[in-house]
C-alpha cells in the first residue's frame, strides 16, 4: 500500500514525520504507542522518516521534526510540530473518527 493510499482511507491517519537523530521524536514514540492503544482501530498511526522519504516531507512542507499531520480521505484535518501530550493527540483524533 502506498502513502497516498493509506492517507486516502475513510478513517483518520496520523502521520508522524520523524527522524532517527531527533530527540523529541524519540520521546514521542512511547506516547504514540499509548495513543494507538487508546484509539484502537478507529484511526491509523504511521511514521515517515524524513531522511528516508524526503519527497513525502517536501510534499507536505515539513520543516522540522516531529511534525504530525492528521489526514482523512486524503485531506489534511490538522497539523502541528513538536512534542504533543498524549491527551491532546487522543482528543484531536477522536474529533475526526
Amino acid at each position: 500500500m502506498t502513502f497516498n493510499e493509506i492517507i486516502a482511507a475513510d478513517k483518520p491517519v496520523l502521520v508522524d514525520f520523524t527522524a532517527s537523530w531527533c530527540g523529541p521524536c524519540k520521546m514521542m514514540a512511547p506516547v504514540l504507542k499509548e495513543v494507538k492503544q487508546e484509539v484502537g482501530d478507529s484511526a491509523s498511526i504511521i511514521k515517515v522518516d524524513v531522511d528516508q522519504s524526503p519527497a513525502a516531507a517536501q510534499a507536505y512542507n515539513v520543516q522540522g521534526v516531529p511534525t504530525f499531520i492528521l489526514f482523512k480521505q486524503g485531506k489534511i484535518l490538522w497539523r502541528q510540530s513538536g512534542v504533543i501530550p498524549k491527551a491532546n493527540l487522543i482528543k484531536i483524533i477522536n474529533q475526526f473518527t
